[in-house]
């Protein structure tokens, strides 16, 4: 007869696989991608290496629930955050503003998330992440269309293109280095509304104090 886990014994490892999770997100924020091995989750969460893979097959798994996870957590604030603007374009403006804020004050998880090299699945993911931020940027570009606040445009096709402008712009604050100089520490104060700027320019709307 095949064997069936317990409530109790399934709560046990549903409770270790989260364990597992949230010390992969620490050690993913501190050493990226390249320092999130088996070994060194399994060493985080207190547990032996062996037992993490009752849970994830190999770190090509472990990389691509550790991304979901991460990356739901920033949809969810960037949601939250256009919920409290009025206008499409301040809507548009919040994603922008949102993201890139949230990037930089975490800057060695955001290079892990955009940039740093991972396996092929979790570049992929990152295909996902890209474009559920293009999708919540179109949907208010098209309805800044609608409204005449901005020009015809194909709202999927920009919003794509904003994503990775300001997905680019980011990479190079987010390499560099923790001991870099306090001039460019405080230039990075400036890459938020810059991009936030740039962004309301290239809809081709205004840009100025109430987006």
């Amino acid at each position: 007869m095949a064997y069936r886990r317990t409530p109790a014994v399934q709560a046990r490892l549903d409770a270790q696989r989260e364990t597992v999770l949230q010390s992969a997100v620490g050690l993913l924020a501190e050493r990226g991608y390249g320092g999130c091995t088996m070994a060194a989750v399994a060493e985080r969460a207190g547990i032996a290496t062996g037992s993490i893979y009752q849970h994830f097959a190999n770190k090509a798994e472990l990389s691509v629930q550790l991304f979901r996870r991460v990356v739901t957590g920033e949809i969810e604030a960037v949601n939250a955050a256009v919920a409290l603007r009025d206008t499409p374009r301040q809507r548009i403006a919040a994603v922008v503003e949102t993201f890139a804020a949230r990037a930089l004050r975490a800057p060695r998880l955001a290079y892990a998330l955009l940039v740093e090299p991972a396996d092929t699945v979790v570049d992929s993911e990152r295909l996902v992440f890209r474009r559920a931020f293009r999708d919540v940027i179109a949907t208010e570009i098209a309805a800044a269309v609608a409204a005449g606040e901005l020009p015809e445009q194909d709202p999927v096709l920009t919003a794509a293109a904003l994503v990775g402008a300001v997905a680019e712009a980011l990479a190079g604050p987010l390499a560099a280095e923790p001991e870099q100089s306090s001039t460019e520490h405080s230039d990075n104060t400036r890459v938020v509304p810059a991009l936030v700027s740039f962004t309301l320019r290239a809809l081709g709307g205004r840009d100025d104090s109430d987006a």
